[in-house]
């Protein structure tokens, strides 16, 4: 049985109607002082439970909201609860950078733990290691065939996929395979003293006279994108596209999208997106349903995740 948050429940509908079932009943509300209600409407005891949410914007609400209606599954007798997390909040707090610093992203794997999830299932994660903080069955998928199945159909001439960081090399090797591409990435400095902020210094990789495709996990306030754009069009690069999974679209990045030397940015509905970002006519929104509806019907029937996405999604 699915069940859905509030956060981006059009995403749960289209994954919903890819499995031909409907979303479960839930009562979602707060209470005068904004503490987080849920209840189930109907029974689910012995029952398979999938509960979706991606964690987007009020963050720290949606996830409550979701590990409270985990709870509530888990105390209503469900058999099994998956927690479906498109997009996973603080997954970018991996580790200590600075002295004192919190490892949030781990503190969310316990409160999964603590809810009652037994298995956690998300879509290309800022790092895969965050899955080994979770001491249960965690399913790492990926947007990648959806988005280079989109690219083949769009790029023309020689292509070289560039990684907005030394970081992100290897998804960008990934890419890169899929779409017969080069590889390059930019070198940056980041200032650990102030968040979302880094430099973009030098492309390392040939880019001139050929099509360069930025990919990385998200675009947050889009300072990076907008860095690599710029730079890559002084390197020569003949055209720039972005693709990047989650949207999370924080201010000023339309803006800096806009401004930027892009021809198109292609992004997937794990996160909800404004009215303007819709109406914004070089970003392109593919949805990510088919995928989350092949590996959670994967699950329930108890086969094999990876084997249906050849490995790329595990």
């Amino acid at each position: 049985m699915l069940f859905t948050g509030s956060a981006n429940p059009e995403l749960a509908e289209a994954v919903a109607d890819d499995l031909g079932v409907r979303l479960g009943k839930v009562q979602l509300s707060r209470f005068a002082n904004t503490e987080v209600y849920t209840r189930p409407s109907e029974s689910v005891r012995g029952v398979d439970c999938f509960v979706i949410q991606s964690h987007a914007p009020e963050i720290n609400f949606h996830i409550m909201e979701q590990l409270i209606l985990i709870d509530a599954l888990k105390r209503a007798s469900a058999h099994r609860i998956t927690a479906v997390v498109p997009f996973f909040g603080y997954a970018r707090a991996d580790k200590k950078v600075m002295p004192r610093e919190p490892i949030s992203a781990r503190l969310m794997s316990d409160l999964f733990l603590a809810a009652g999830a037994d298995r956690i299932v998300s879509i290309d994660l800022h790092t895969g290691q965050i899955q080994g903080f979770f001491p249960k069955p965690f399913d790492h998928l990926t947007a990648l065939p959806i988005v280079t199945d989109y690219l083949k159909e769009r790029l023309d001439g020689p292509t070289t996929v560039v990684s907005p960081d030394a970081g992100g090399v290897k998804r960008a090797e990934k890419y890169a395979r899929y779409l017969g591409a080069y590889v390059a990435f930019v070198h940056k400095r980041r200032e650990f003293d102030v968040h979302n902020e880094s430099k973009a210094l030098t492309v390392v990789g040939a880019v001139r006279g050929r099509n360069a495709v930025i990919v990385d996990d998200m675009i947050d306030t889009g300072g990076t994108v907008e860095n690599a754009a710029r730079l890559l069009r002084e390197q020569g690069a003949r055209k720039v596209y972005v693709a990047a999974t989650h949207p999370v679209l924080s201010y000023p990045a339309l803006d800096r999208l806009k401004k930027a030397p892009i021809d198109e940015v292609v992004v997937t509905d794990t996160l909800p997106i404004s009215k303007e970002a819709r109406d914004f006519d070089k970003l392109t929104r593919l949805s990510i349903a088919p995928v989350l509806a092949e590996a959670l019907q994967a699950i329930f029937m108890d086969s094999s995740v990876s084997a249906i996405f050849l490995g790329d999604n595990n």
